[in-house]
Order: structure tokens, then C-alpha cells, then sequence
């Protein structure tokens, strides 16, 4: 193992939506998504010309567009033309551009208030396929318009977009580790724990606003959890001597997998969401830690050093029959499993450096190792769209977040936050 225990591992407005542009029913029946997620698909071409105000207006169609291609770009499958080559206006021959869809943008605003009426146009029918009006504060333009970029992802491939998703990790400032949020685009960065001590392992309780953690401030390594709803409140779910570490909540938030050392060696045990005792999963076999649950509650994957070497290993819950998977490297650990098909990714040692592998957990296939450079990667963690994964890799003198798509492709630093970023987790949940 890495290291001793460290390495033992709503909305705030209202908005509405209205549909301006209704799709005909043979077309919607006929619909096929596109499938941007395979190794030689072209990234979707798309515009984004400055939003236009049928009234006077503070001139803010321009940043309004330009907040919107980031979001989109984020998703790592589309590619946005720069205004330069159609002179920024929403009328051009984009057949020759060769552009794939256009978004056209109106808006209208006053002292308090912010419309937008936003449509996705398709180059290649001429036809309207999204349309989209939001209604809300000034100050929630951000918002409304990462909320139309989920809307469009969704329309193109079927799944919603992550633009208005959340991404916790543990950030070193003041000699202290203490949890953080942040948007997907590092601008709104929230501090969350301010414990003053060494935080670790942040862990969303999924279908909620709740994230648990592990915390040393007391002297002992306890699980707390709080509501991201609020900034005041935490509590303790579970201070039984020794480890309470990295919960895997169940798919529907009831259940916990904690990794326990209340007999002396850690172990996995099956807890409520109260933190009461169920049941315990291993018994001395190894140090098992690092729980990750399948999207259908069957399985679990963990890892053990019960062979000598840190491995991962899965359970068949239902019977208990557990078996390892992992054969490739010295150690293998850290697993998270895709929340969307039978795909984990984890933490894979190979020649000496850390790095990010991915593999089927449930036909044991030979792991693909995504990022190969001689920085370390840890701690992965998947985007809610599954298509995504956010991990910290050694930038230099310090660890930040970076992400890469599934197929290896993309791979780039998500923000420039002072300190170290470590233990990076990823929600849909933004209602908070």
C-alpha cells in the first residue's frame, strides 16, 4: 500500500422551461443518438455565435455564448468554431464551414430579471431539433445556460450533460486538508469542511445532498457526513476506534461499505445509512478497503493485499463468493464503478508510476491503461454520464484534478487551484 492509514486508502432559483420547438412524432420515434464515446469518432462540429437582445441591453450576448461553448466543450465531444470564421453572426453558410449545429441565442434582461429563448439548430436538415426558453435572476445566467447544455448533450446522445454537476475533492491550504465543491469550470470553488486537520476520502451519498467524509480532527480517523444544503452542520456516523474509512454507499443511499479496524485488522463491514451495524464482509483475510458497488447492487469490488499485493477483488453479495480480478502490475487499487455499464476504473501500477486503467470487473478482461506519462495518477472517480474520469495526478510539486474520457482521448487539467487537489468525486446532484 501507499502509505499507512492515508493510503489504506433546489437549485438555488427557479427556472422555467418551456418547449418552443415541438419535435413530430415519426421523428422523435426515428431518432438515433449519436455515439461519441468509441475510439475513431470525430468530435461534433458545433457554433455558438453571440446571443443577440431584441432591446437594448447590457451587451452580453457574447459572454453568454461564450459561457455556453465552454460547457459544451467540457463534454470532451464537441468541438466549438471560433466566431472568427463566420464573423460572429447567426446567420452564415455553415454547410461549408462545415459545421455540424449551430445554437442560436436571444435574450432579454432588465435590472432584475433574465430571459432566454435558445435553439439547436441542425445544419444538415435546416431544422430546429431543440428549443429551449429559462426565466430567471441576473445572477443565474450561469444556471439557465448550463442547464441547456445538459438539455442538448441529452438531445444529441441520449444521456443528459454534466454541466450542472458538482465535483468535491480534498484541498491542502494552511497545512490543513479540508473538503471543497466546485463547478465544473472552477469558478464557483466552496469550501466545505473546516476542520483545520487532515480530511480525507469525500464520498456524495447518491440521490441526495448529503457527502460523508473521514476526518482526523478528534485524533481518530471517524466518518462524519453533512448536507451541502447548509454550511454549519455536521455529524459523526461513525467513531468506533480505529478506521472509519471511504464508505461505498449503496445505489439507493441505504446501505454503506466501510472499511473497519474495530477487531485490529481492516475489514469490510455492511453499515445503514445511520451508521448501525449490518454485517460484517471480511474477516482477516488481508487489508480490505476501497469498496466500490455495482449500479445494480449485485457486486461490489475492493481491494485486498491477501495475495501479497494490493488487488482488486469482487463479491458477489447475495453469496458472499468473492475472487480476484486483477493479475496485470504489482498493485491495483482505488476502484470506482461506471455508473452507466460494466466498467470500473482504478488506480494501476505499472514500471513503478501510478496510473489510471480501466476493465470490465465481471469477465475479468486483460485492464487498458488510459494515461501513460510519468506522472502519478490516483484516486479515479467517473462523471455521472459515465463518460468521463476525474482523478488527481502529480502536476509537478503538487497534486491536481485532471479528467480523460473513457477511450483515453482528452485528457487535460480541469483547474488552477493553489495547493494540492486530492480524492476528487463527482455528483449529479446540483441543489445545492
Amino acid at each position: 500500500m501507499k502509505s499507512s492509514v492515508n493510503r489504506i486508502f433546489s437549485l438555488h432559483f427557479v427556472v422555467v422551461l418551456l418547449i418552443l420547438f415541438l419535435f413530430p412524432l415519426a421523428a422523435s420515434a426515428e431518432r438515433v443518438y449519436l455515439d461519441i464515446t468509441t475510439d475513431k469518432t470525430r468530435k461534433i462540429l458545433m457554433a455558438v455565435p453571440s446571443f443577440i437582445a431584441p432591446l437594448p441591453a447590457r451587451n452580453q450576448g457574447g459572454e453568454y455564448a461564450t459561457l455556453l461553448a465552454k460547457a459544451l466543450e467540457f463534454h470532451g465531444i464537441i468541438s466549438v468554431v471560433a466566431k472568427e470564421k463566420y464573423q460572429d453572426r447567426q446567420q452564415a453558410d455553415w454547410k461549408q464551414l462545415g459545421v455540424d449545429y449551430v445554437v442560436l441565442g436571444k435574450y432579454q434582461e432588465n435590472s432584475t430579471q433574465l430571459n432566454f429563448e435558445i435553439r439547436l439548430l441542425d445544419v444538415a436538415s435546416g431544422k430546429i431539433i431543440l428549443g429551449k426558453t429559462f426565466a430567471g435572476k441576473n445572477s443565474q445566467a450561469k444556471s439557465m445556460l448550463f442547464s441547456f447544455c445538459d438539455n442538448l448533450i441529452e438531445s444529441l446522445t441520449g444521456i443528459e450533460g454534466i454541466a450542472t454537476s458538482r465535483i468535491a475533492f480534498v484541498g491542502l491550504k494552511d497545512n490543513a486538508k479540508e473538503v471543497y465543491l466546485t463547478d465544473i469550470l472552477g469558478e464557483e470553488l466552496r469550501q466545505v469542511t473546516r476542520h483545520k486537520s487532515i480530511v480525507v476520502s469525500p464520498r456524495f451519498v447518491p440521490g441526495t445532498s448529503q457527502l460523508s467524509y473521514s476526518s482526523y480532527h478528534t485524533g481518530n480517523q471517524n466518518l462524519y457526513i453533512t448536507d451541502l444544503r447548509q454550511n454549519k452542520t455536521t455529524r459523526a456516523l461513525s467513531r468506533r476506534k480505529g478506521i472509519n474509512l471511504a464508505p461505498a454507499w449503496s445505489p439507493d443511499g441505504s446501505q454503506m461499505i466501510l472499511t473497519l479496524s474495530k477487531y485490529g485488522n481492516p475489514d469490510l463491514f455492511l453499515l445503514d445509512n445511520q451508521g448501525q451495524f449490518i454485517e460484517q464482509l471480511t474477516k482477516r483475510s488481508g487489508i480490505n478497503v476501497s469498496p466500490t458497488w455495482s449500479p445494480d447492487g449485485r457486486y461490489i469490488i475492493f481491494v485486498s493485499d491477501r495475495s501479497g499485493h494490493p488487488q482488486l477483488y469482487r463479491m458477489e453479495l447475495a453469496t458472499r463468493k468473492t475472487e480476484r480480478i486483477t493479475f496485470e502490475g504489482t498493485e491495483n487499487s482505488e476502484p470506482s464503478w461506471s455508473p452507466e455499464e460494466d466498467l470500473i476504473a482504478f488506480t494501476c501500477m505499472r514500471n513503478g508510476i501510478y496510473q489510471i486503467c480501466t476493465m470490465n470487473p465481471l469477465t475479468n478482461e486483460i485492464p487498458r491503461q488510459l494515461t501513460k506519462d510519468f506522472s502519478y495518477s490516483e484516486s479515479p472517480s467517473w462523471s455521472p454520464d459515465g463518460r468521463q474520469i476525474i482523478f488527481s495526478k502529480r502536476d509537478g510539486k503538487k497534486n491536481q484534478i485532471y479528467a480523460i474520457m473513457k477511450n483515453g482521448s482528452f485528457e487535460r487539467r480541469l483547474f488552477s487551484f493553489s495547493g494540492s487537489q486530492t480524492y476528487p468525486r463527482w455528483t449529479r446532484t446540483s441543489s445545492f
